[in-house]
């Protein structure tokens, strides 16, 4: 089955939404009890992080290479993207036979560089970022003839990632709210465009990160400051709104919020730990938003659009590892002992019988500006909570071991 190329309309997604279906890409859609629990929401998960490529842009990749013509098919495609956006184009263009090149910043990591190679894509590397890959792109097409694929400003495109819309209302004809994270805008573009005109009075809200809160600023009409910055949701570090999405949003989305770094790696957190997914900074940002404002979505049904599962193992292992210490269930301590035999075996056992576990342990007794009759010693500790590290700080102490704390800002507070 293929679609024409119309504006943006409800009818449009409509019919887009059956290429999605025949082609396998409806998502899962499941109510989690452990996060309602966390927000005092009811919340319903749509899992686009289960994609082919973990993320909804396999959606209106399809759209729009469906729409090209045989002519447009032999010549090839070109896109410009470090992730997401990449892997939906490279995915669908090797399922249609069509040729894809990829132009991808130079300091893309190797995995995102070879997983779009798997993909059957020919990546290019140039430029240090998206705005000198753009120009790498304008130089292949011309030369080559490719048609260039925009990652959300683009009304197939948009089309495309509005049947995440449909097929949330099919499944949950009464969720009360949506809320969607921003980059560009094609994907709250299209599922606003979609449910509107269904059900005009759920609220939808957008989610940026603030280092990057270009729709916002372009919607409200302030500059504000300039984006930029190195965030955890790179999937919507976007500096420029599409100028496609921006009057659909304007028209038809409730609200835009902002939500900063802490925020996101709490989401992140909680998505593993409470509903054990893998999910992405720009994935995370809606539970974000919901938990920096509990109030607002208390006792309400709300569906909230998980858009991608493509974070780097080692940044979520740092994440977890941070979250760990900022909730006080590891510590590291600094413990002043003397330096006569037995000593250390005695703190070991005063943190086992006070319920820690010990994980690491160095002891500081050369090169450092300490006296010659005493020590310190550095403890990573496994924890219960915040209070828990102060009842363990206080019964070293006690028993002449002062100790101070060096990580985890909550145990000093006491919790």
């Amino acid at each position: 089955m293929t679609i024409d190329a119309p504006p943006v309309t409800a009818d449009a997604i409509g019919r887009a939404a059956a290429v999605i279906r025949e082609n396998g890409l409806r998502t899962p859609q499941v109510e989690s009890e452990a996060l309602s629990e966390l927000t005092g929401a009811r919340v319903v998960l749509k899992l686009e992080n289960l994609q082919p490529t973990c993320s909804f842009k396999v959606r209106g990749a399809l759209i729009k290479l469906m729409s090209l013509d045989a002519d447009e098919c032999r010549r090839g495609v070109v896109a410009v993207s470090a992730g997401n956006h990449a892997q939906g184009v490279a995915y669908h263009a090797h399922r249609l036979g069509i040729p894809a090149a990829v132009v991808m910043p130079k300091g893309t990591p190797f995995s995102k560089v070879a997983r779009t190679e798997s993909l059957g894509a020919r990546v290019i590397l140039a430029g240090a970022d998206l705005s000198e890959c753009r120009q790498e792109a304008d130089a292949l097409q011309a030369a080559e003839g490719l048609v260039f694929i925009h990652p959300y400003d683009d009304p197939r495109i948009v089309t495309g990632q509005g049947t995440v819309g449909v097929e949330m209302l099919e499944e949950d004809p009464d969720l009360d709210c949506l809320v969607i994270p921003v980059g560009g805008g094609g994907l709250i573009a299209g599922v606003a465009t979609a449910v509107k005109a269904v059900r005009p009075q759920v609220e939808i809200i957008g989610v940026e990160c603030a280092f990057y809160p270009s729709m916002n600023q372009a919607v409200r009409g302030g500059s504000g400051t300039p984006s930029g910055g190195q965030t955890v949701a790179e999937g919507i570090a976007v500096k420029e709104p599409g100028t496609l999405t921006r009057p659909i949003v304007e028209a038809l989305v409730d609200d835009l919020v902002v939500v900063n770094e802490a925020a996101l790696e709490r989401a992140i957190g909680a998505f593993l730990e409470r509903q054990r997914l893998a999910v992405e900074g720009a994935g995370a940002a809606p539970l974000a938003a919901m938990t920096d404002a509990p109030d607002r979505f208390r006792d309400r049904r709300v569906g909230v659009v998980v858009s991608g599962g493509n974070i780097d193992s080692r940044l979520l292992a740092s994440i977890l590892m941070r979250g760990l210490v900022r909730d006080g269930r590891l510590a590291r301590l600094r413990v002043e002992i003397h330096d006569s035999p037995g000593i250390l075996a005695r703190v070991s056992g005063l943190i086992g019988e006070s319920g820690g576990n010990i994980v690491e342990v160095h002891h500081r007794r050369l090169f450092y500006d300490v006296p010659v009759k005493l020590a310190e010693v550095d403890v990573v500790v496994e924890t219960q909570d915040a209070t828990h590290v102060r009842r363990l700080m206080d019964r070293l102490t006690e028993a002449g071991f002062p100790t101070r704390l060096l990580s985890g800002k909550a145990a000093e507070d006491g919790g």
